[in-house]
């Protein structure tokens, strides 16, 4: 697609806003939004302004009957609810009459409103109905949306979007990704909409709201789409200098340079602490000190002496050494004074445990200890929070559990009820964690600064995060989606449901305010969105196990038919492919299968069959380089009893380990409790396995092909178009 940005006429645009803000104006009228859009080569119809009947008439007989009429006024954005709308006038007559009931009906509506005239419209009735429009969202900032328009925007809400600006091939992706993009294909002889043109008006607008932030929102509803172009009918265009604001954002350099000391302190204080049983400064300071932490731990108490065998100190400014990490454990009233105080000490991060600020409507407190940890160079995490853990360090700076099993996963969470969820899954299931972070109020630490630092830090393999709201999420986006190229990274968004959107100027305005937004954003950065808490956590223990799969191919083998069923419908629901079998492989299977079974796919061996028959057929499936994943189906007998059945699977995908073949395989065990055991032995070896259930091991297996596709990491196989 050519570069269509030169032929931008900004000029025209800042003209009209120019305008509109001299005049103290927050909205465009129809005729101005015309202009604007127009300026960016966004075609929209015929039309003409008329501030008198016998006007009205003459430039519906130049633009050519029938016409639409439809006031134009600052002070009436929903036109139709006002009656100001008038559609399909034929005759010279029809359209003075109308004129004339136009301004009585917004006259009628709004006794005070500025009337600017009647905007006298072509009528173009042949086409699809769609929407295209741009919202400035809290979290995200300036953000594209396409769907089905018309009334269909209401009734449907079938709309994607993307964050602004958008390319060619995203605004692609946003035409083809609503549920009703076969419609715009041309269905049952119907007349397609031209994807390119309408991409091109995507991107166009996209730009435009780019290069004038001040535009709060564009609403182009309708757009009519054909084969041969794209016209915006109606346009609705709001600006706010608001808008234009961008959140204050730390370099990846530093943010690192106070992560890094925050992670890996070599010496840490804590505010508040106490010799007392049961106080929470008395909690932090043991798990410093039992969970083996081998920096430097200094006290700060002016009341006492000693604390667990350490000197105290008044002050941390009476700390004869530098301190990296002052961990509070204070009321909230007496952090401004002390934080002053780490602020000229030097201290990097300050973890506020305590609660009192933002979360109890305390806002003015929180604002202030932020601005002094500004004026210090210090970086907040949380207040309101458990603390945090680092394991590679034995760094367990929390009032909770200590947790000691290290491996590569990252886990954070804004609400500390989670965050003892989160602690009690892992000492559960084993599941070896680099870090546990709370982030509670997120007044200045966040998600974004967390990814920022777990992407360099060798000790983390995955990224999982609980969060309730993103602080600034067209940052937090950037950063995810290059993260998420190399490591996988998982969120639970709480709060999915639609809430109802607040009272909004479009339709474009109103349907930016359910979860779509974040679903859609957090999938273009790449992100595993989980649907529940058990979800991230299964996602996060199992993810890492398995291998990454080199294609799409997934086939099941199953002992009992009824499993195999349910486990089709379980790839199916997570976009997992199954895969044809070929004649020559469906012959394969059957050498190991009784005749009443199935090969087919899945290929079902029969529940009585002893456990050669499972080592043959799993053999089989790892061996043939056209199979990329597996998902084993198990039913209990006594003829292969679970634990033979686990073993057998592991030796076999050991073997194969061995050779340097590496695929994903997860197991499906119905049995009598004997499975549990045996669905253990199977995670241990790095299958990952679960009792009772055919929808979870199918559902992790999903999560770690929905990363590998969006990592780029799926190659296509020559010989299935895999």
């Amino acid at each position: 697609m050519p570069d269509i940005a030169t032929s931008y006429d900004r000029e025209a645009v800042r003209r009209v806003l120019d305008q509109v803000r001299a005049e103290g104006r927050d909205s465009l009228t129809a005729p101005e939004g015309r202009l604007v859009v127009e300026a960016y080569g966004i075609a929209t119809p015929k039309e003409g302004l008329a501030t008198s009947a016998d006007e009205a008439v003459t430039l519906a007989t130049e633009i050519g009957l029938p016409v639409v009429l439809k006031i134009v006024s600052p002070d009436i954005l929903h036109k139709t609810e006002a009656g100001g709308v008038l559609v399909g006038l034929k005759t010279p007559a029809e359209v003075a009459d109308g004129y004339q009931t136009i301004l009585d009906n917004a006259h009628a509506y709004k006794a005070d409103a500025q009337v600017v005239g009647v905007q006298v419209q072509q009528l173009l009735n042949s086409g699809h109905e769609v929407i295209v429009g741009t919202v400035t969202d809290q979290t995200f900032g300036k953000v594209v949306a396409f769907g089905l328009g018309g009334v269909l925007v209401e009734v449907l809400k079938d709309v994607t979007f993307r964050l602004a600006p958008t390319d060619r091939d995203t605004a692609l992706s946003m035409i083809d990704g609503i549920a009703s993009a076969e419609i715009l294909r041309g269905v049952r002889g119907a007349e397609p909409a031209n994807r390119e043109v309408l991409a091109g008006l995507i991107t166009r607008l996209s730009d435009l709201v780019t290069d004038f932030p001040e535009l709060a929102e564009v609403d182009l509803n309708p757009v009519l789409a054909t084969a041969a172009g794209a016209t915006a009918v109606d346009v609705r265009i709001l600006v706010d200098d608001a808008a234009a604001k961008t959140p204050e954002r730390f370099t990846d350099e530093e943010i690192l340079a106070s992560m890094n000391r925050i992670m890996r302190p070599a010496a840490i204080a804590v505010i508040g602490a106490s010799a007392e049983a049961g106080k929470i400064g008395n909690s932090v300071m043991k798990n410093l000190v039992n969970g083996g932490f081998q920096g430097e731990i200094y006290p700060i108490n002016p009341k006492v002496d000693e604390i667990l065998d350490r000197k105290a100190f008044r002050s941390i400014s009476d700390v004869p050494g530098p301190v990296d990490v002052a961990v509070f454990a204070i009321p909230a009233k007496f952090v401004p004074q002390a934080l002053e105080e780490v602020g000229a000490k030097g201290v990097a991060g300050a973890i506020l445990i305590p609660s009192g600020f933002g979360e109890t409507g305390n806002h003015e407190l929180q604002d202030e200890v932020v601005a002094i940890a500004r004026r210090h160079g210090v970086r907040i995490l949380g207040p309101n929070i458990y603390g945090y853990y680092y394991t590679p360090e034995n760094l367990s700076a929390t009032f909770c559990t200590p947790y000691d099993v290290k491996g590569g996963v990252a886990l954070s969470s804004q609400s500390g009820g989670i965050g003892m969820a989160i602690l009690g899954f892992s000492r559960s299931a084993q599941m070896g964690v680099s870090s546990i972070v709370g982030v509670g109020n997120k007044a200045d630490i966040d998600e974004d600064d967390l990814l920022t630092f777990f992407e360099q830090d060798d000790n983390t393999q995955l990224i999982a995060m609980h969060l309730e709201d993103l602080k600034d999420g067209r940052a937090f986006a950037d950063t995810a989606k290059r993260v998420s190229k190399t490591k996988p990274v998982l969120v639970l968004k709480a709060g999915r449901t639609d809430q109802g959107a607040k009272a909004a100027s479009s339709h474009t305005g109103a349907l930016a305010g359910n979860d779509k937004v974040y679903d859609d954003i957090l999938r273009q950065s790449g992100v595993i969105r989980a649907p529940g808490l058990n979800d991230l956590l299964e996602y996060a223990r199992g993810i890492p196990l398995l291998p990454t799969p080199q294609g799409e191919n997934v086939v099941i083998i199953t002992g009992a038919g009824g499993s195999g069923v349910l486990l089709s419908d379980a790839c199916v629901d997570n976009g997992l492919s199954l895969m044809e079998i070929p004649a020559d492989l469906d012959q394969a299977f059957r050498k190991f299968i009784p005749p009443f079974g199935a090969a087919g796919n899945p290929v079902d061996i029969t529940g009585g069959e002893p456990p050669s028959t499972y080592r043959n057929t799993i053999a089989l499936g790892l061996s043939d380089p056209r199979i990329h994943s597996l998902i084993l189906g198990y039913w209990h007998t006594i003829v292969t009893p679970p634990m033979v059945f686990a073993e057998l699977v592991v030796d076999v995908v050991e073997e194969f380990r061995a050779k340097g073949i590496h695929k994903p395989v997860v197991a499906s065990l119905a049995g009598d409790v004997e499975v549990e055991q045996a669905s253990e032995h199977l995670y241990r070896h790095g299958i990952v396995a679960y009792p009772y259930t055919t929808e979870k091991p199918v559902a992790v297996l999903g999560a770690k092909y929905r990363w590998a596709r969006a990592a780029g990491l799926i190659e296509a196989d020559p010989n299935t178009g895999g």
